[in-house]
């Protein structure tokens, strides 16, 4: 059954009483709230620029994402945005999750394991965006908390523009050494007042309880079906990344988390240095997927469970290799699975990753 708007505030009036809540009742409350929605206060309006700041931060340099002219020649009335450019606003939408609703996690104490987009259509320019927030699931396993948080994006024409489900592992907050405390408050970005801003989005709405929208897919301007066979391969791409591209994602996805920034904060959770954003090393794999399909508006969905983080040094760089390969092809709807690698040396960065795809 899912939570009303207020039985969640009695709850989390209660939590925030001041009485220090131990990682057991922690984990419990974040149970209860299994099924409560929320839709984001303000909507997210897409500009120019920022579509083509998240290309260059996911090193994606398709046409679509640059060029008006070459984005209409593929059939876009304006430029759209690359596939993961979601997180920019997934990041937006789910602060009041972990401030308000799931309390008790630390931000830098969370790690994301999978990732699924399912796309309705192509996010681009002019839109404005709403997010309707849910926690889908949680459990407990190996020590720590795994819950499932859903999103579903709509335009300003109430149409579905995504689905996307997270999934995270955190360990509720705990008594920290002084010292790491220390080195976060002189990492971690500071504001001197949070703006007030508008209330453009109210809810609760009677589309919470209604079926996820339908994936309806197009083959927008995609290469051809006859051209493909099940096992061809995809051509490799090595992408490299640098200090500096950590930073310039941190700041154009708004992600605050250290651990992409700071070598200290990162051992502190077992890392062995800095490491990319999930989203980040995502974003690079939609960038090769979408080289060898023609147009990413023809992604329809595509899937990532993360094995393991790629290490930045603090000098030098990292290398991801991407290789792969078409899984499987059906003439019926003439749509394809592919399914991709991400090695950072011998490690794999992907444990599975596939994109379906509607072909011409």
């Amino acid at each position: 059954m899912s939570v009303t708007e207020s039985e969640a505030q009695q709850r989390l009036d209660a939590l925030k009483s001041g009485a220090k809540l131990t990682p057991e009742e922690i984990a419990a409350h974040t149970q209860e709230m299994v099924g409560f929605n929320y839709t984001v206060d303000d909507y997210y309006e897409v500009g120019r620029e920022e579509v083509r700041k998240h290309a260059r931060a996911v090193q994606d340099d398709h046409p679509v994402h640059w060029n008006e002219a070459r984005a209409a020649e593929l059939g876009h009335d304006t430029l759209i945005a690359a596939p993961t450019f979601v997180s920019v606003l997934g990041i937006i939408a789910q602060r009041r999750l972990f401030e308000d609703v799931v309390t008790g996690y630390d931000l830098w104490q969370i790690m994301q394991t999978d990732q699924r987009l399912v796309f309705h259509q192509p996010i681009k320019v002019g839109d404005r965006l709403i997010c309707d927030v849910s926690l889908d699931s949680f459990r407990q396993m190996a020590g720590a908390d795994v819950m499932v948080t859903k999103n579903i994006i709509w335009n300003q024409y109430d149409e579905p523009v995504m689905t996307t489900w997270t999934s995270l592992v955190a360990r509720a907050a705990v008594e920290v050494d002084p010292e790491v405390l220390d080195k976060l408050e002189h990492v971690m970005m500071k504001v001197d007042a949070e703006p007030e801003l508008p209330q453009n989005v109210h809810g609760p709405f009677e589309r919470y309880s209604k079926p996820d929208p339908q994936v309806e897919p197009k083959p927008y301007s995609a290469i051809a079906f006859d051209s493909l066979t099940v096992g061809q391969e995809l051509p490799s791409i090595t992408k490299t990344l640098t200090r500096g591209n950590l930073v310039n994602y941190a700041g154009v996805a708004g992600d605050p988390n250290p651990i992409h920034f700071s070598d200290e904060v990162a051992k502190v959770i077992g890392m062995e240095t800095c490491v990319a954003h999930g989203m980040q090393t995502m974003g690079l794999g939609a960038s090769f997927i979408s080289s060898f399909v023609g147009d990413p508006a023809a992604i329809f969905e595509y899937n990532v469970r993360f094995t393991s983080p790629v290490y930045v040094p603090a000098e030098g760089y990292a290398e991801v290799v991407f290789t792969g390969k078409v899984k499987s092809l059906d003439p019926e709807t003439k749509r394809g699975v592919i399914t991709i690698i991400a090695k950072q040396g011998d490690r794999k960065i992907f444990g599975r990753a596939l994109a379906q795809v509607q072909f011409n």
